[in-house]
């Protein structure tokens, strides 16, 4: 398969695109592809340590209470 053929399905606007990139552009672009994959990866990473944070958070309140709840029944009552 050709160049011209490889690229028709694209979009007029993406032929444009990469009709200008120049042999600088092309290697920044392939310079930072690693880097935007390793940012989304980390957004992910990052999503699910905070709902972890959250969900310890949570459940260390709960877990209080229980417990004060559970000395409250050992205690005397009040006089």
């Amino acid at each position: 398969m050709g160049e011209p053929e490889r690229f028709a399905e694209l979009p007029e606007e993406s032929r444009a695109f990469l009709a200008q990139l120049s042999r600088e552009d092309i290697a920044t672009i392939e310079a930072g592809l690693p880097i935007l994959r390793m940012v989304i990866g980390f957004g992910k990473v990052a999503r699910w340590i905070f709902i972890t944070i959250v969900g310890v958070f949570v459940g260390g309140v709960m877990l209080g209470e229980n417990l004060m709840k559970l000395i409250g029944w050992f205690r005397a009552p009040p006089s």
